[in-house]
């Protein structure tokens, strides 16, 4: 019994009923109201306007009354997009009537007298059944737009904690490759801190030659994994104290492609592993792996090759003395145009020397 009250409380419908003629709005009134539908009346156009919210029905509108007719009452509420279906009561039809309502959005038609009250009841629940579609619909455009906004929100913080645990996993793998490269430095005396002061030496050119940032990552990973291939080089190739011979030498220009191949699986490091791989090609293109010139090669790729020399140069090394930063400076000029790129050159040259 319960579920079958709040049913006949769901169906009762909520109707605006506009007439100047007391009589005829009364009358239909009772008739809606002996339906069992809630009423609320105007005796004016303007009056409606005032009634007009968005728990009504159905509007019932009068066609010809005075100051604000039924059509002119309908332009208005039609402003308001409501979405309530409205039917026109008129005593007298006719094709300009008809064509003019239609144009508005009009319903239906109901004459006046009302003489058929089977009629009139099939009129006024077919249009309370499309007020409850409009509803129906309303409502479920606005759950699809929360649920719309709610899986965007969820979908958006999962994304940002994928970013993160994506960061995370990059710094992670990155710190593996670089203590493994400290500790291959670490082996010798004479290379370690080589990466580092190579690391430093590209900050400053990359900065004065004013690097976007993405760049300067990019560049600074390069510097920090440039002799990763080493890895795999015995040891007696890296401390021999003199020339190597044509076998070990093979072996050392291999270090560039090996370290690309190390670090190729972390796709976060692509151009990284380009610069790796390209770090000691010349401008003139005699330099290994693939003998590139210096069209081909990345600004990047200059920079660490100018600052990779540089500090070679000035490291002590197990087969010669070192040079002086002085010396190291005028051999890098002495270099510029057939190993290294003038412009890069002459960028660090100026840091050098002012300091």
């Amino acid at each position: 019994m319960p579920g079958k009250s709040q049913e006949n409380m769901e169906r009762i419908a909520k109707i605006l009923i506009t007439d100047d003629n007391d009589q005829v709005r009364e009358a239909v009134q009772k008739i809606l109201e002996l339906f069992g539908h809630q009423v609320i009346s105007a005796s004016s156009g303007r009056e409606a306007l005032t009634l007009l919210s968005a728990d009504l029905d159905v509007i019932i509108l009068d066609i010809n009354m005075p100051d604000m007719d039924g059509f002119e009452t309908m332009a208005a509420i039609n402003q308001h997009h409501l979405g309530i279906p409205v039917l026109f009561l008129t005593g007298a039809g006719s094709m300009e009537y008809a064509v003019k309502a239609i144009n508005l959005g009009a319903y239906d038609f109901i004459p006046k007298p009302i003489e058929d009250l089977d009629m009139f009841d099939v009129k006024i629940r077919r249009a309370i059944e499309k007020r409850m579609y409009v509803r129906r619909e309303e409502a479920y455009k606005e759950d699809l737009e929360i649920e719309i906004r709610s899986k965007t929100k969820e979908l958006a913080e999962k994304n940002l904690l994928l970013e993160e645990y994506s960061h995370q996993l990059e710094e992670s793998a990155l710190s593996t490759i670089l203590t493994l490269q400290t500790a291959l430095e670490e082996k010798d005396q004479y290379t370690a801190g080589h990466t580092q002061r190579v690391t430093q030496y590209a900050r400053v050119i990359g900065g004065a030659l004013d690097l976007p940032l993405d760049d300067m990552i990019v560049l600074e990973r390069a510097c920090q994994l440039h002799d990763i291939g080493k890895l795999v080089l015995d040891n007696s190739c890296i401390q021999k104290p003199g020339p190597l011979d044509d076998q070990e030498w093979a072996l050392v220009k291999k270090h560039p492609a090996v370290g690309e191949n190390i670090v190729k699986p972390l796709l976060f490091l692509e151009r990284e592993g380009i610069i790796i791989r390209h770090h000691h090609e010349r401008v003139d293109g005699k330099g290994y792996p693939d003998g590139l010139s210096g069209g081909e090669l990345d600004l990047l790729t200059k920079i660490i090759t100018v600052a990779d020399s540089f500090d070679a140069m000035t490291s002590m090394r197990s087969y010669r003395v070192n040079l002086t930063q002085e010396a190291a400076v005028g051999e890098i000029r002495r270099c510029a145009g057939s190993q290294f790129d003038p412009e890069v050159v002459e960028i660090f040259a100026r840091i050098i020397l002012r300091r």
